[in-house]
């Protein structure tokens, strides 16, 4: 059976999942969810997330949901397909994993405020709210002063190649790069160079191009 990802076009989560995959050379399917609709939050969709969000995964009988937890079982999984998005190495894995962490919870929740609030509501006609904007803001640039300090440790911020740790940022990246808060980047030359890198990786392109068909 295919592999299945049911999402939405514009979700961070779902874009998270897709360029996963691509980095994995694997074939899937993408079964657009109707989030405007209400679709996710629905039967049959609740069979495959109950808690009405996206993205939801299948590979043949297996189901799942949690873009990270997905990540996560592509990339252990398929180990031996396409680019090796984690590391074996005993000592440098528990390094990966430290840094996963701090993407999930100390960078996902102002990244994805700014990105709700700068990318996504203007695209569907939502005011932004100016005072989340500045509280968020200051947050992620704290964030990103460590991450200035870390990349001039290594060239990743999991080691020295390309891991989840790096391909989980990208969605909020990519979103925000193209709002007011690319200056907040920009002005941290480690973390600019970084972006940049890890938003040209050919996975991520074509994974853009396959949701947005």
């Amino acid at each position: 059976m295919a592999i299945k990802v049911h999402g939405s076009p514009m979700s961070t989560a779902t874009m998270r999942v897709a360029a996963c995959l691509i980095e994995k050379e694997l074939d899937f399917e993408f079964v657009s969810v109707d989030m405007a609709s209400g679709e996710h939050k629905k039967h049959p969709y609740l069979s495959l997330n109950p808690f009405g969000q996206v993205p939801a995964f299948e590979d043949g009988d297996l189901k799942l949901f949690e873009s990270r937890a997905i990540t996560q079982y592509i990339a252990h999984v398929y180990a031996d397909n396409g680019y090796q998005l984690i590391l074996q190495d005993p000592k440098k894995m528990p390094i990966m994993s430290v840094w996963m962490e701090v993407e999930g919870q100390k960078f996902e929740p102002p990244a994805s405020k700014l990105t709700w609030e700068l990318g996504i509501k203007p695209i569907i006609g939502m005011t932004t709210d100016d005072a989340a904007v500045k509280e968020s803001e200051a947050q992620l640039s704290k964030v990103l002063d460590i991450y200035e300090t870390r990349l001039a440790e290594s060239k990743y911020l999991g080691g020295d190649s390309f891991t989840l740790v790096d391909l989980h940022h990208i969605p909020n990246i990519y979103y925000l790069m193209s709002s007011k808060v690319k200056e907040v980047f920009d002005s941290r030359p480690r973390v600019s160079a970084w972006c940049a890198d890890i938003l040209a990786r050919p996975a991520w392109v074509t994974g853009l191009e396959k949701l947005q068909k």
